[in-house]
């Protein structure tokens, strides 16, 4: 946290949380593309951390196949992240990865005077164990609650029933990624747009009720890429 002349200026924790299927399905291209999207979004994460001096962005990553399992286990802020690439393995385990989540959506460990976390989901098939009691794990969390939450499907086979269940918002879809270049588009969009939804909540909306700010993007796919 850096000195303000005349202050010191609230910097208020903004915890980003990526939850990324591994599973068998995604090995390829589909994995080597999600690692490469991530890795390039950072530096726009970045920026976008910087329009927001007062909040402070944290990065970590969960990873579930056919077991579920911290990335990057501790919160790390944006300009010291380095991404490290995810590897597939195995099955869909969904509901763990939700479990895991929940334990760090308590007050501690998260501070009380943190911002809306960022919950952002990426998956291209089914969950293979029970998804709902995980995603009831986090729902019965205060912050799980107030969380800013996006969800990618990456190709045909994801279940976007699932997706739509996590976000917890009719009004909210998941973002589908039918090719390399949908993929970069919604991974770009999920890393700026919830940041700044999470960062510029305004003093005192902590304890509203929970309305993404924003909306999903249309992603056009005008080239010749693969299609998952």
């Amino acid at each position: 946290m850096s000195d303000i002349p005349g202050g010191p200026m609230a910097n208020r924790p903004v915890h980003f949380i990526w939850l990324l299927d591994c599973s068998y399905s995604m090995q390829g291209e589909k994995i080597a593309r999600l690692n490469y999207a991530i890795r390039e979004a950072i530096p726009e994460m970045r920026s976008v951390a910087h329009d927001n001096p007062a909040a402070q962005l944290l990065l970590r990553t969960i990873t579930f196949s056919t077991t579920a399992q911290w990335h990057h286990p501790t919160p790390v802020a944006v300009d010291d992240f380095t991404w490290q690439d995810v590897e597939v393995d195995g099955m869909t385990n969904l509901g763990e990865a939700f479990t895991l989540v929940s334990r760090e959506l308590q007050s501690p460990p998260m501070p009380q005077r943190a911002l809306k976390p960022v919950l952002a989901l990426v998956s291209d098939g089914v969950p293979t164990d029970d998804w709902k009691a995980g995603l009831k794990a986090i729902d019965a969390t205060p912050w799980g609650r107030k969380a800013v939450r996006v969800a990618i499907a990456i190709g045909a086979d994801a279940d976007r029933s699932v997706l739509q269940e996590f976000l917890g918002n009719p009004e909210m879809q998941p973002l589908d990624a039918n090719s390399p270049k949908q993929l970069a588009a919604a991974i770009r969009w999920a890393s700026t747009a919830a940041v700044k939804a999470a960062s510029q909540q305004m003093a005192g909306s902590a304890d509203s009720a929970v309305q993404q700010p924003y909306a999903p993007p249309v992603l056009d796919d005008d080239d010749d890429d693969d299609v998952w």
